[in-house]
């Protein structure tokens, strides 16, 4: 093609992946865009269902409605936790001096509106200490001063003593969880430059893999060095790396270990990390020197599933079209669909590992939805291989476009890879 000439219609140009720097010079993830957009799909999403407000404890809903967050070691505390009323400013109580650190540098949340809070990090601090009659008193007031203490508060996750303390102040309690998948189902172009770039930096991590994967190195060893590399690239939080080789294959046992690769070994690893809020779920396969014909084989399979998932991945597709293009349990050794969830299986990424939707043939035969543009899906298969024990695995994340499936996954894996090959 010339210079003067157009790329042809059917092209289609990929989202940005522009590193960790923000710039002057150049458009890339707009925060104020990102935060108006969030809390815009939350507060549609809430103004659509039957609920007054929602009163948020998961992580992943607290940094979606506030753009707030203070680390991963607070993600299972249960002491965080935000509210958004219909057509009201977020309220957010955070964990001790969090709070004034907010109000010092979140000028996006109203200062009166973020406070201490501490409801007994998961009971260590006992309900007799009255922490959950005085948070739901708190709320309760709130819901009055905001015009919606007669309506259902929805609520994500929770813990009992604190639904009886709501309870206790005559507030219906209800399922919130749907009305912010509801919202977060649905990707904005910052979003979807976040997880981009996100996929880029583990493009890296399998690069070193490639590279390191050699006889006598540990599974644990490759994740302890590809856990620095993503540091050193700007993750986040390195959330889980599954390193899984040899006779460890088949069945797949979801964990990493000690063990030592060897040669003529197959190894699958799956890299979950975060980068701004946004996480990977990207599996990749190889062998180690050398590549048996069951393992090539094996590999082939999970390829040709994946691929005709891949295709799938329009508007207007319903979840069981793409399930139905995959083998039933019993097909690659097991007896049923739950014993085999999550082999062949796709779920929308974002903030949180798994949104909307979950695909697999457990739930979707049966319970289909439709497939949206600006859903980034992670899609996974695995194959079994005839010897019994290798297996091949592969996952590829997915924007679902209007022109069709955009693959943002690129480390090799058309063919099965073969590190430092003798």
């Amino acid at each position: 093609m010339s210079a003067v000439e157009s790329p042809p219609a059917a092209a289609i140009r990929p989202p940005a992946s522009p590193g960790s720097m923000n710039v002057d010079w150049e458009e890339r993830v707009n925060p104020e865009r990102l935060r108006t957009y969030r809390l815009g799909r939350a507060r549609d999403a809430l103004a659509a269902s039957q609920l007054g407000a929602l009163l948020l404890f998961d992580f992943n809903n607290i940094r979606y409605v506030t753009s707030t967050h203070i680390g991963e070691w607070a993600r299972d505390k249960m002491t965080r936790y935000a509210l958004l009323t219909r057509g009201g400013a977020p309220h957010l109580w955070d964990f001790g001096s969090a709070a004034k650190h907010h109000r010092l540098n979140c000028p996006w949340l109203p200062p009166e509106n973020v406070r201490g809070g501490m409801i007994g990090l998961r009971g260590a601090v006992a309900p007799e200490a009255g922490l959950f009659t005085r948070a739901a008193r708190e709320v309760a007031q709130i819901l009055r001063d905001e015009g919606v203490a007669d309506m259902p508060l929805g609520v994500d996750i929770l813990e009992p003593p604190m639904q009886a303390a709501l309870e206790a102040e005559g507030i219906t309690v209800r399922d919130g969880q749907q009305v912010m998948l509801d919202a977060r189902e649905v990707k904005s172009a910052d979003e979807i430059t976040l997880l981009n770039t996100a996929c880029a930096m583990v493009d890296g991590a399998y690069q070193l893999i490639a590279e390191r994967l050699k006889p006598g190195v540990r599974e644990n060893q490759l994740v302890a060095d590809v856990t620095k590399a993503l540091f050193d690239m700007g993750s986040e939080h390195v959330d889980n790396i599954n390193a899984v080789s040899g006779e460890r294959c088949s069945p797949h046992p979801h964990v990493f270990s000690d063990r030592l690769i060897r040669p003529g070994d197959q190894a699958f690893f799956d890299i979950i990390q975060t980068y701004v809020g946004y996480k990977t779920c990207y599996y990749r396969t190889f062998t180690v020197g050398t590549a048996t014909d069951a393992q090539r084989d094996a590999y082939k399979r999970a390829r040709e599933w994946i691929d005709a998932s891949i295709e799938l991945m329009k508007p207007g597709v319903t979840t069981d079209q793409v399930a139905s293009v995959w083998p039933r349990a019993q097909e690659f050794g097991f007896d049923s669909e739950m014993e085999c969830f999550g082999l062949q299986f796709g779920h929308g990424v974002g903030l949180f590992l798994h949104e909307r939707p979950i695909i697999s043939r457990l739930n979707s035969m049966d319970n289909p939805i439709e497939l949206k543009e600006g859903m980034v899906i992670a899609l996974e298969t695995y194959c079994p291989a005839t010897d019994g024990y290798s297996a091949a695995r592969i996952e590829e994340e997915v924007v679902v476009t209007a022109d069709g499936p955009q693959v943002i996954t690129r480390f090799p894996s058309q063919d099965l890879f073969v590190a430092n090959e003798y």
